[in-house]
């Protein structure tokens, strides 16, 4: 009778022991993809910045040349 007590309190607690790495397991799955997202979402920020920074360098370069374009006809008109 003891025996048999013992070994269900045994498997029991086997089973809970397994339980709980499987879900630890789990958790550290489910953290590593949140940073790889992470990482992710940050490149991608990244690259959003440059394409602005582009825009507006572009942009600054057409200003400058038509300034001078202005610059030349008030001169030569």
């Amino acid at each position: 009778e003891r025996r048999e007590r013992r070994k269900k309190k045994r498997k029991g607690k086997e089973k809970k022991e397994k339980r709980r790495k499987e879900r630890e397991k789990e958790e550290e799955r489910k953290e590593k993809e949140k940073k790889e997202e992470g990482k992710e979402g940050e490149e991608k920020k990244k690259e959003k910045w440059k394409e602005e920074r582009e825009k507006r360098k572009k942009k600054k370069r057409r200003k400058k040349k038509e300034r001078k374009r202005e610059g030349e006809k008030k001169q030569s008109g």
